[in-house]
């Protein structure tokens, strides 16, 4: 793809457009936000479909559960929302992660994608958020290169070009795929995690505050939240972050994130970036505007205007 092109591409996206949302939902609360948060954006984002990813940590036996778990989590979280014709358009992901950066992990939504894809063109692409290992999207350029060309990759992994190291979650799980995304050529918005992203967090009284006892996806977002907030800080003045919000945040119509480009990084097995300036660009968000994003976020979880309440 030549410059000019993928640079228009990467600007950010007028009008109505069709997204997926690659997601490993069980994972953390964040991709509860970050799904519900697309679904109540339907003024801007037509919803395609939502693809379950693999992740292995304490709340999983190992990828392939970690999938599973989400996949049941996506269609838990459409159910509160009243969102039942979604769940048809829900696929299972990857069990495993990329063994090698040329061999895809075949499923049902690396499939879909390498398919869907082909339905779009250059000027009008489809765009994939992603707010897991990028095992999925990765399979799907390697199952169906063209796609490349139809395309845009809104991708919330790696840390920041400036932290002393990469082992961001999303990433460090399935470094193989994070190389074929960014070295692939496909337009690429990166999302950085630390020293970005984690800007965009929330505490237990806004919670209970603006969101308990709305509805009953509020309700659950709430409650979680507060009992991951305090498992995992231990102390009542937690603060959480719910960073995944920010990759469907790009796709919208408001002043929520600055960006500019950079040259793509490259991700190392040994969790640090190499660069190089001879490679093609990214798009690279560096600001989040953490509170004009949180009452867009809030004020369509509970369907009303809170901006200037």
């Amino acid at each position: 793809m030549d410059t000019q092109k993928l640079l228009s591409r990467l600007s950010r996206p007028a009008g109505k457009i069709d997204v997926v949302l690659d997601t490993d939902t069980y994972n953390e609360i964040d991709d509860q936000f970050a799904l519900a948060y697309m679904v109540r954006s339907c003024e801007k984002l037509n919803v395609k479909a939502v693809y379950a990813a693999p992740f292995f940590n304490s709340k999983s036996s190992g990828p392939a559960d970690g999938m599973e778990k989400s996949y049941r989590e996506i269609h838990k979280i459409l159910s509160l929302m009243g969102e039942d014709g979604l769940m048809e358009n829900v696929f299972k992901g990857s069990d495993r992660y990329l063994e090698s950066e040329t061999q895809p992990v075949i499923s049902p939504a690396a499939e879909h994608l390498a398919a869907l894809a082909m339905r779009y063109t250059g000027e009008n692409p489809l765009y994939v958020a992603a707010i897991g290992a990028i095992t999925n999207v990765a399979s799907a350029i390697l199952i169906n290169p063209a796609i490349i060309e139809n395309i845009v990759v809104v991708w919330l992994g790696g840390n920041s070009l400036e932290w002393h190291d990469n082992r961001e979650f999303n990433c460090r799980q399935d470094v193989a795929a994070a190389r074929v995304i960014f070295g692939c050529g496909v337009p690429l918005v990166q999302l950085p995690c630390a020293g970005v992203v984690s800007a965009f967090t929330v505490s237990g009284p806004e919670l209970e505050y603006w969101l308990k006892g709305k509805n009953k996806l509020c309700d659950y977002l709430a409650q979680y939240t507060c009992e991951e907030g305090l498992r995992e800080s231990g102390v009542k003045s937690w603060s959480r972050v719910i960073w995944d919000v920010t990759a469907i945040a790009w796709l919208l119509d408001g002043d929520f994130l600055l960006d500019r480009l950079e040259h793509s990084p490259i991700p190392e097995y040994d969790h640090h970036y190499a660069r190089d300036p001879r490679r093609h660009f990214i798009r690279y968000v560096y600001h989040v505007n953490r509170d004009k994003l949180f009452a867009d976020l809030i004020g369509k979880l509970v369907g009303e205007n809170i901006a200037e309440k």
